[in-house]
């Protein structure tokens, strides 16, 4: 036991406070331990003080090079002892995928820091979490990271909303994450972005791989650098310009209008047949049951899933190194499935690295 809770004690890697004064100037006030000035620019950027809009976004979240960022922001009121602050977010990075605890953690160390106006208190309260998994206060409230299991998170979203939005056209989504390629997410707003991409890994329950997310992106050379290095992505925009550049999806999602596209580019491997209608009716069947939850749903997918795999293992083999199963692709020709049937197994196949080099 002693020995789990060190494990997830260590997944945050630093805090940091940004502070707007009264001014109008947004600076990076403190952190610890010591960041990168690449990082530090990325968070200003992502924290929404900086915003020309003034739009407040009591909370974001998102990932850079493997490195997960939670912000929340806030307005100081007057009754504070912050005099010459108006607003100020608590940043912190952690290796770990889970947006209700940070969410949770950073509002107590708001809370800390409008009472005693120095940083000091967060930092004791931020190294009692990472060396023992807690911290108490009586007025700030306490805060115990294990209550925040991973699985929890991965299963926070709604599929069932997206199903409702999207329909049968869920069957993109879905083919586009089994064959690992790359789904650009667009919504003016941050909320709608994170809640939606947050998702989407979970339609590909079988790898429970949150790694790919990446929800909130903007259009600047080095977070594309950053995100074109992955090979299949969730990624989140709030800039519109991004529908202007094809090279950073397969799949484009205009959240705001309800379509889905596929890129001239990315339409063979994405061929759709029989095989994707079943699929697509599963997931609409299992998704529109009042009588099922979202995580219902998931399994259910899951299940369909499973069965895939069952179909493309009589055609894999042992690799001639004895590693790992490899797909005989005259095996598969042999079966004559419908043609969009085997483009998509052999796609599979790829991405689960299956194929013999």
């Amino acid at each position: 036991m002693a020995a789990t809770e060190a494990a997830d004690t260590q997944l945050m890697l630093g805090v940091g406070l940004i502070e707007k004064d009264t001014n109008g100037e947004v600076l990076w006030v403190w952190c610890y331990p010591s960041t990168t000035a690449t990082l530090r620019n990325l968070l200003l950027r992502k924290c929404c003080l900086t915003d020309e809009n003034k739009l407040l976004h009591p909370f974001v979240f998102g990932q850079y090079r493997r490195t997960w960022f939670y912000i929340t922001t806030i307005e100081v009121p007057d009754s504070s002892v912050l005099k010459k602050v108006t607003h100020f977010s608590i940043v912190l990075t952690a290796k770990d995928f889970n947006p209700e605890k940070y969410a949770a953690f950073t509002r107590i160390l708001c809370r800390m820091y409008l009472k005693h106006g120095s940083p000091v208190k967060m930092m004791e309260s931020y190294i009692a979490v990472l060396t023992k998994g807690i911290c108490q206060s009586e007025e700030n409230g306490s805060f115990l990271s294990k209550d925040f299991d991973a699985r929890k998170a991965y299963l926070a979203g709604s599929i069932k909303d997206i199903v409702s939005q999207f329909g049968m056209e869920t069957v993109i989504l879905h083919t586009a994450l089994m064959i690992k390629k790359r789904i650009v997410v667009y919504h003016p707003k941050i909320e709608a972005v994170q809640e939606f991409t947050r998702t989407l890994p979970a339609l590909v329950w079988h790898r429970q791989d949150w790694t790919i997310l990446h929800s909130y992106v903007h259009l600047i050379a080095d977070e594309l650098e950053a995100l074109q290095m992955c090979t299949g992505y969730v990624a989140g925009f709030v800039d519109l310009e991004v529908s202007n550049r094809p090279d950073l999806y397969d799949v484009f999602v205009n959240l705001a209008d309800s379509e889905i596209t596929i890129t001239p580019l990315a339409k063979e491997a994405m061929t759709m047949g029989k095989l994707h209608k079943e699929i697509g009716q599963l997931i609409v069947q299992s998704a529109e049951d009042p009588e099922k939850s979202d995580s219902q749903v998931i399994q259910d997918i899951a299940l369909k899933t499973r069965e895939i795999f069952t179909n493309l293992a009589p055609f894999s083999e042992v690799s001639d190194d004895g590693e790992k199963r490899v797909l005989n692709l005259e095996a598969l020709k042999q079966k004559r499935f419908p043609p969009a049937t085997e483009n998509f197994l052999y796609h599979l196949a790829a991405a689960e690295q299956m194929l013999k080099i």
